[in-house]
């Protein structure tokens, strides 16, 4: 906008398509993303993440298969599996089949061979084995397994039911195994690879108690979210007609739950006094998958009440000093509330931002899944003696007849891992960076539409002389209708900048956990530093992202150009960003507290069976704590929803109230488009401001 135009016309002003090869680029990443996820989804399993695999990449316990009455997988050789990494994978090098159920008794090949017990133990065979073979010969060739051990079926799979009798390790009753070979040997030998499993199992086996919580609870869940809603969306109606008393009354109500919470960890430390072992300390303790032992210890509640003690504190301090300032901020808030009260339909448009976002989620989470179930079962050559063929890729179905098989009488073909060894296998890694890319530049695009369409119908309201005559029919849709119309380039150039930082910080993460192990202090000191001034840079352009996209919505200038004018503006008015901005922020900080404290409160007395509707009401669960976070989780996001559009409505009347405190000087011929009320506290706090700033220096 030129210097002679009207202000009143700026956020309608003639336009053209901005950063249209920005645009281009990401309409060509959507068609390459498109593609990336036909190929995921014709080469992708996702059975595999649900179902066990046998060796021969055959599903244990899927209808329509073979095995559909064999849910189970069972190892041959437990100790195998006991890697981690392999672990994670649900595959090891051992031979792997699907049962009807798991051993219950421990038995050799040698003993089961030579007694009734053989049918039995023929079931844990290879599928069609028949016995025409010697001992050795089958345990060479992997037939059977050399024993069987107790096993208990854990994520569909066996595993040894390890358990210990007056110090000894133990599987069943037996404390010696035999090992085929005719000689006995102590069994913690052979259960300590399948130890280990079981502890990296440990955390597989928490996730699914959680997820068996949230079968059980989560239409309690859900009421609590919708409660929530109505409490944000009755908060920001009662803003809307009463924003001084409702600050007021929300500074108060934070202050009160605060203290509540302090008092409530107060005299759970001191019930526990006296309690036998309430006194160990948490060092002690050490992680346990159950939380809820935490809870009995006088240490846990001392730690909360202190933390909650420091924050009233640090609140109640900011209030003291910040008196003053907060008024300022409640004169905006209160001109936002107008602003919001004519383009109501405003508090709806976070639902269009979850939606979009939903949208992008699952179609990135779907296309990871079938990107990391495509690789296909690879078997390799094992040889215990000197063969030149170990290692080599094979075919289980041919191997028998081949050349391989004849060159190295005593190898075998067996299964090794899920992989590949095509072209389309060694993309897979970039293909899954690029999924992870494109979810974020998709992401961030949806959020910066957001932000551009509500910016637009902000600045609609401010720059309309006459309130609300001068504002269009329907603000929202109109900003909406530009912001796809003219400005995807734009929004498509900031939302690329903010994802490449991200994904950088994804990749730089990856490296930091692959270089843990490393003794190099030099390379951990350098991922530290990277790491935060990666952060650092995230939230700057987050920053600058935001006020860029309330300048393209005000005059329709393209990203670079509106980067660099929100930047120069708020430097020349940096006194007034940090009384009003970060202030009124720190306002809706405490109303986001107020209502997820509320919330929060009230689904830890239900879930804890302190208050009952009815008989019965809260399901029995195996963490409470799992409904009762998710419920705090749910609620922040909910209430930050709504204020959102009250934050982006202030963001916008300050920049356009910077805007024409500099374009006019409140004359006939340029008289301010701001209200009467805003003027005049803005205009007396900032000259309050540049008088304190003058006495400082």
């Amino acid at each position: 906008m030129d210097e002679g135009a009207s202000p009143n016309a700026a956020p309608l002003l003639p336009r053209g398509c901005t950063d249209v090869i920005c645009c281009v680029f990401l309409l060509l990443a959507i068609v390459g993303y498109v593609a990336v996820g036909i190929i995921a989804w014709t080469h992708g399993d996702p059975r595999k993440v649900i179902y066990p695999t046998d060796s021969r990449g055959e599903f244990c316990g899927q209808k329509g298969t073979k095995n559909e009455n064999k849910p189970y997988l069972f190892y041959f050789n437990i100790v195998k599996c006991a890697s981690p990494l392999v672990l994670l994978e649900f595959q090891c090098p051992t031979p792997q089949i699907c049962v009807e159920k798991c051993p219950d008794r421990y038995l050799t090949y040698l003993n089961a061979r030579s007694s009734r017990d053989f049918e039995y133990y023929k079931q844990f065979c290879v599928p069609g084995f028949k016995d025409n073979k010697g001992v050795a010969e089958v345990l060479r060739d992997g037939d059977c397994p050399a024993v069987l051990i107790p096993s208990k079926p854990l994520a569909r799979r066996c595993f040894p039911a390890i358990h210990a009798h007056k110090g000894v390790l133990m599987v069943g009753n037996e404390t010696t195994y035999e090992d085929g070979h005719g000689s006995r040997k102590n069994i913690t030998d052979l259960v300590e690879g399948a130890k280990k499993a079981n502890g990296v199992l440990e955390a597989r086996q928490l996730a699914m108690r959680i997820f068996e919580d949230y079968t059980v609870s989560w239409y309690w869940i859900i009421i609590g979210l919708v409660i929530a809603m109505a409490m944000s969306l009755l908060f920001i109606i009662l803003l809307r007609f009463l924003a001084g008393i409702m600050v007021w009354v929300m500074i108060i109500m934070v202050i009160l739950v605060l203290g509540y919470g302090i008092f409530h960890c107060y005299m759970e430390y001191s019930r526990l006094r006296g309690e036998a072992g309430s006194d160990v300390s948490l060092v002690d303790l050490g992680f346990q998958t159950d939380f809820r032992v935490y809870l009995h210890l006088r240490q846990t509640w001392l730690a909360f009440m202190i933390i909650l003690s420091i924050l009233e504190v640090i609140i109640i301090l900011l209030l003291i000093f910040l008196r003053k300032r907060i008024l300022i901020a409640i004169a905006l808030i209160k001109e936002a509330s107008r602003a919001v009260g004519y383009v109501m339909c405003s508090l709806l448009y976070p639902l269009v931002t979850f939606f979009l976002l939903c949208l992008c989620i699952a179609y990135w989470a779907s296309t990871a899944v079938f990107l990391s179930t495509s690789n296909e079962a690879v078997y390799k050559i094992f040889d215990d003696s000197s063969c030149s063929l170990t290692a080599k890729t094979c075919n289980p179905e041919t191997f028998p007849s081949s050349n391989e098989s004849r060159l190295c009488p005593n190898a075998r073909c067996q299964f090794a891992f899920y992989g590949g060894e095509s072209g389309y296998h060694r993309a897979l890694l970039g293909l899954q960076i690029f999924n992870a890319f494109m979810f974020f530049w998709l992401a961030n695009f949806v959020l910066a539409l957001g932000q551009v369409t509500l910016a637009g119908a902000f600045a609609s309201y401010y720059w309309a002389l006459r309130k609300p005559d001068d504002l269009p029919a329907f603000p929202l849709f109109s900003a909406f209708g530009r912001a796809l119309r003219y400005h995807t380039g734009s929004l498509a150039f900031g939302a690329l900048i903010l994802a490449i930082v991200q994904i950088i910080r994804v990749i730089l993460e990856y490296l930091d956990q692959r270089l843990k192990a490393a003794e190099n202090k030099f390379a951990k000191c350098l991922m530290t530093c990277l790491k935060c001034c990666f952060w650092c840079l995230e939230k700057f352009i987050k920053f600058l992202n935001r006020n860029a996209y309330i300048m393209i919505a005000i005059y329709g200038t393209n990203f670079c150009t509106s980067a660099r004018n929100a930047f120069f503006l708020l430097m020349r008015n940096i006194i007034r960003v940090a009384v009003l901005d970060k202030v009124t922020d720190f306002l809706f900080l405490l109303g986001k507290l107020l209502i997820v404290g509320s919330v929060g409160i009230l689904a830890f007395f239900f879930f804890t069976h302190r208050i009952r509707i009815v008989q019965d009401t809260a399901p029995p669960l195996n963490y409470y704590w799992v409904p009762i976070l998710t419920v705090i989780v749910g609620s922040y996001l909910i209430a930050h929803g709504f204020f959102s559009v009250y934050g982006m409505c202030v963001d916008t009347l300050f920049l356009c109230f910077c805007e024409d405190l500099e374009r006019n000087d409140g004359s006939q011929e340029r008289p301010y488009f701001m209200s009467p009320e805003l003027r005049d506290i803005l205009l007396k706090g900032s000259a309050e401001e540049g008088k304190r700033a003058e006495a400082e220096e």
